[in-house]
C-alpha cells in the first residue's frame, strides 16, 4: 500500500505517470494496491476469532496499524529517500507499541 498511496508523489516524473489525469493515477495505485489485499484479506480472516483465529477485530486492526506503520517507515528511509525522521516520529511509534502491548495482553485486569 505504501507505494500504491506514495509512490505516485516521489516518481511523478516517472515516464509511467507523465502526463496522466488523477484517474489513471487512481487505477494504477489500484491495481498495485490489490496485490496487498491478496493477502491482507485471508490473513485477517485466519485471525479472526470469528474464524477460528486468535484475536478479536480491535487487536487485527492494532496489529495492521503497528506492522504498516513499520514498513512505510522502512520504505519512506530506504526506498524513498530524502525524508527525514524526527524524534517525534519515534515517539508516536513507542506508543504504537505500547498500544500493540496494550491490546495483547500486556495490562490485563
Amino acid at each position: 500500500m505504501t507505494f500504491a498511496w506514495y509512490g505516485h508523489l516521489k516518481w511523478k516524473d516517472a515516464s509511467i505517470f507523465q502526463n496522466k489525469t488523477g484517474w489513471v493515477v487512481l487505477l494504477i495505485s489500484w491495481g498495485i494496491a490489490f496485490f496487498e489485499y491478496l493477502f491482507m484479506i485471508p490473513a485477517n480472516r485466519l485471525g479472526s476469532k470469528e474464524n477460528g483465529g486468535p484475536w478479536d477485530l480491535f487487536q487485527l486492526k492494532i496489529v495492521q496499524e503497528a506492522i504498516g506503520l513499520t514498513v512505510f517507515t522502512v520504505v519512506a528511509l530506504f526506498i524513498f529517500k530524502g525524508e527525514q525522521f524526527h524524534w517525534r516520529y519515534a515517539l508516536a511509534f513507542v506508543f504504537i507499541v505500547a498500544a500493540v502491548w496494550l491490546v495483547f495482553g500486556g495490562a490485563k485486569n
